[in-house]
């Protein structure tokens, strides 16, 4: 080999390191643009999970409220027959103690 060959195999070389280089570059971004979509993309899942938590949370509230109209009519409707009830007994007490 003389120093002509040694020079171009010398430039290929290089030529072929710095294309190297560049590609590196290029995945050091793609792998640190990855790195990021990973670390959003496990913020997102946490978000979603925290906002799931909380969407059972209102479901559970919400079932409390619903059952407060119809535990109030129940109350209101066992008052109006306790009443009328009582007020048929006591009738029916004082016809008793009025006849005798």
């Amino acid at each position: 080999m003389d120093g002509t060959e040694i020079a171009v195999k010398l430039e290929a070389h290089e030529h072929e390191i710095e294309s190297l280089k560049h590609r590196v570059k290029d995945l050091e971004k793609q792998s640190g643009m990855i790195q990021e979509l990973a670390i959003s993309v496990n913020r997102m899942a946490v978000s979603i999970e925290n906002m799931l938590k909380e969407l059972n949370r209102q479901g559970e509230r919400l079932e409390v409220l619903e059952r407060v109209p119809s535990e109030t009519g129940k109350i209101v409707k066992s008052a109006i027959i306790t009443a009328l009830v009582s007020g048929v007994i006591g009738a029916m007490i004082t016809a008793v103690l009025t006849i005798t």
